[in-house]
Formats: C-alpha cells, sequence, structure tokens
C-alpha cells in the first residue's frame, strides 16, 4: 500500500457511500398496463459496432475489420428482413464511425421505422475519458447520426456499457430522454445523480440478455464460443416468459455481426415466434417504451 493512499476497506463511510449514490436507480416505472391492453413489452436492440470493436484499441487487423464488415454486408440486411416479416419495430445503437462508415445503412433502418441511438464515438471507453473528451464525442456523436439520419437521436447506450462519473450529468446536459447501459432491474427506473431524480429514464440491459457474451471469440486468447445456439435461445426465451408472466418489460441486445449469422438469427425468428404465440406482447422501440412509461408512471 502507498504512503497517503487508502485502501478501500480503510475508506470512511462518507467516501464508499458518495461512490455508492453518485448514480443509483431511483423510483420504478413499470406502468399498470401497456399499450392496446399488452401483458408486457418487448424492446428488441441490436448494438451495429461493426468495425469499431477492432478501431477503439488503436487496432488495424484486416481480418478483425472484415468481421466488422460482416455486420453491414449480412447482418444488418438479415436482421431488417427478419424484423420487416415479422412487423417488428428494433432500436439500434450505432457508433458515430459505424454511421460515417455506412450511412446508407442507417438510413434504411431508419426508413424501414426502426430507432437509431447513440452507442459512443468509436465505440470508446467511457470510463477511461477525461470529461471533456468524453463531453466532445458525445456531442460529436449525436450531430453525426443526426447528419446522417434526419433525425437527432433521444437515447444513449455506452460502449460495452461502460460509465464514468461524468456520463449521466453529460446525458442531462445533452437532453438525452434515456440510457439503455445500467443492470439496476429487470424493468425501466429514473436515474438519480448524487441522490436527486434526473429525470432520465434507465431501460435497464443485462449480459444474460446478450448475444455477444454466448457467441464471441478470440483466437489469440482462450475465449471461445461455449453455448449452443438451441441453449441460446432457451434463455432468452426463459427471460421473455418471465416478463410475460409479471406483466413487466423483455429487452434483449445483440449485434449484427454476431446473430446475423445463419446458424443464429434462427434463434431471433423464433423468439418473436414465441413472443406472438405467448398473445398480448407490444413490440416497441426503446424510445417508444420510455415514453410510455414516462406517460403512464
Amino acid at each position: 500500500m502507498s504512503e497517503g493512499k487508502l485502501e478501500p476497506w480503510q475508506w470512511p463511510e462518507a467516501q464508499w457511500r458518495g461512490i455508492v449514490d453518485h448514480v443509483r436507480a431511483g423510483r420504478a416505472l413499470r406502468p399498470a398496463s401497456w399499450p392496446g391492453g399488452a401483458r408486457c413489452a418487448v424492446a428488441l436492440s441490436f448494438d451495429s459496432d461493426h468495425d469499431t470493436n477492432e478501431l477503439r484499441d488503436g487496432g488495424e487487423s484486416i481480418g478483425r475489420m472484415s468481421q466488422g464488415q460482416y455486420g453491414n454486408r449480412q447482418g444488418v440486411p438479415r436482421i431488417l428482413e427478419l424484423l420487416a416479416r415479422h412487423g417488428v419495430p428494433a432500436s439500434f445503437f450505432v457508433p458515430a464511425v459505424t454511421a460515417l462508415l455506412y450511412p446508407e445503412e442507417q438510413q434504411r433502418v431508419v426508413g424501414a421505422g426502426h430507432e437509431v441511438a447513440l452507442h459512443g464515438w468509436i465505440h470508446e471507453r467511457n470510463s477511461v475519458l477525461p470529461l471533456q473528451a468524453e463531453r466532445d464525442l458525445m456531442l460529436r456523436s449525436a450531430e453525426a447520426l443526426e447528419r446522417v439520419t434526419g433525425q437527432r437521436p433521444v437515447g444513449l447506450r455506452t460502449p460495452s456499457w461502460d460509465y464514468s462519473p461524468h456520463t449521466l450529468p453529460l446525458i442531462v446536459e445533452m437532453g438525452l430522454e434515456y440510457d439503455s447501459s445500467l443492470m439496476a432491474d429487470v424493468d425501466c427506473y429514473e436515474l438519480l445523480l448524487d441522490g436527486q431524480p434526473t429525470g432520465v429514464v434507465e431501460l435497464p440491459v443485462e449480459w444474460i440478455r446478450d448475444d455477444a457474451v454466448y457467441f464471441n471469440m478470440n483466437r489469440f486468447a482462450a475465449l471461445r464460443p461455449y453455448t449452443a445456439p438451441a441453449d441460446v435461445l432457451d434463455i432468452f426465451r426463459r427471460e421473455l416468459e418471465a416478463a410475460h408472466r409479471e406483466g413487466g418489460l423483455f429487452q434483449l441486445t445483440m449485434h449484427p455481426h454476431v446473430i446475423g449469422y445463419r446458424s443464429r438469427i434462427w434463434i431471433l425468428d423464433e423468439l418473436i415466434r414465441h413472443a406472438k404465440s405467448l398473445g398480448g406482447v407490444w413490440f416497441a422501440t426503446h424510445a417508444e417504451v420510455v415514453r410510455h412509461v414516462r406517460a403512464s408512471t
């Protein structure tokens, strides 16, 4: 232990309470009912990271960038075709660099009635950025997405669901309606900043409901896919069925370069079919869910 630096077990109560209470879950926002008398809401989302997974660490691997390009060439078209076939809307969280590399993709997404929302500049890690850099990237990202799509984004999902002490104050400053990066609940809730309500709605994520954790691989490390597609469907289906029983929200995070393979896209197809078979399900973008819970609670 370096002289003068306290270890966490030596912190005074005010210090650890201040860390815990800086960004916290506030009032629950599960509505008494969903539109059309639906039993639950289903919010599907896709993080269109594409080449930025390699670029954000300063990487120049042509192979890894080609895997990201698959998300544009095959993943997004397969996803859009499936969503159109089922008549289901979704939210696409797009790094600004992805939008600038593939503007036609984002225009096609918006043209099909889906939401495009913020997902960083180059899929950077927020928690390592100084305040001014994080602020500049968030503002530039919003401007880039608006320029490409013609629509100002109203929500944010931080890259890798990373959060700095400055992230929520910047969300408030930008006037965003919601965030979708934190995990304190399964239903929406209001975010507190230093104990004070912000008006920002959190539409929570969870690694359990994320395709990448089951299918990612790194050929230079020990990371290999370990879950069969049928088992991933079973996990997602159980989460969906529980949301339906509870009358709450089922949120799912996917990635075009992960779910968009022929041996995996069927998971999404089966999940949508199953949700419809349950009855009383409202499919909505993240922005639509947030606006409903805000108006109803």
